[in-house]
């Protein structure tokens, strides 16, 4: 399992936290995820690659710089 740490903004409330854990897990239902909201930080465990990663969270409506 590959460790992704993925900077992205627009993050406020649990209901972010829970859009993004539901777009990461539609693409590896088997990916850890662990949201930091005032961090601004996404950190993902997972076998998929880390640019299938970020357009999954730039889908769900976040930027990532």
């Amino acid at each position: 399992m590959n460790h992704h740490e993925i900077q992205v903004s627009g993050m406020s409330c649990n209901h972010c936290i829970n859009a993004i854990k539901d777009a990461l897990a539609d693409l590896d239902p088997q990916a850890q995820v662990h949201v930091d909201l005032q961090g601004g930080l996404v950190v993902v465990d997972s076998e998929q690659p880390l640019e299938a990663l970020r357009n999954a969270i730039v889908e769900a409506g976040y930027a990532v710089p």
